[in-house]
């Protein structure tokens, strides 16, 4: 039997849309549930980035458009977009420990959309992906982006996970 969930589909499809509606409904249930989507930032009607917005309301950059093409200091990048690995993590990785160590006997569910380029940067994210799929008490509702060029190793992972179910939303 499948513990873990996971939509994926070609970007613009409502995967985060379907994540969130679906938080709603297991929050209005009073299931225990914890996490993160990505969300689109936009500018006079463009694309600038990507924000990461927890399920308790915080919200940080993911990734902005890099205005200029020599990066001086490491950047980590993906097409157009700059990733703020710092942003990314500091909003991230206390809440994925924290559901992760969770002592609550109830069973909890945690989103992770999306685990993509951007999000595989953080070795950190990695680790605690891992550790939350293996574990005992979380169920992960997430989204992983349909197999384009280079496989990802972590998504390759999760698709081939015996516990996992994937759905490809149309």
């Amino acid at each position: 039997m499948s513990k873990h969930v996971f939509l994926t589909g070609p970007p613009g499809v409502g995967k985060t849309t379907l994540i969130q509606k679906v938080t709603q409904a297991l929050k209005s249930s009073g299931i225990p549930i914890d996490g993160f989507y990505t969300e689109e930032v936009r500018e006079g009607g463009r694309r600038i980035g990507f924000d990461v917005v927890t399920l308790s309301g915080k919200r940080g950059p993911l990734s902005r458009v890099s205005s200029d093409s020599s990066a001086s200091r490491r950047e980590y990048r993906v097409g157009q977009y700059v990733v703020d690995l710092v942003s990314f993590e500091k909003l991230v990785l206390p809440m994925l420990i924290n559901v992760n160590h969770d002592s609550d006997a109830e069973k909890k569910i945690c989103v992770i959309d999306e685990i993509g380029k951007m999000e595989l940067f953080s070795q950190a994210f990695i680790r605690a992906v891992r550790q939350m799929l293996t574990g005992s008490g979380t169920t992960v509702l997430g989204t992983i982006p349909i197999p384009k060029g280079k496989p990802l190793d972590l998504v390759e992972e999760i698709r081939s996970r015996k516990d996992v179910k994937v759905f490809n939303v149309s």
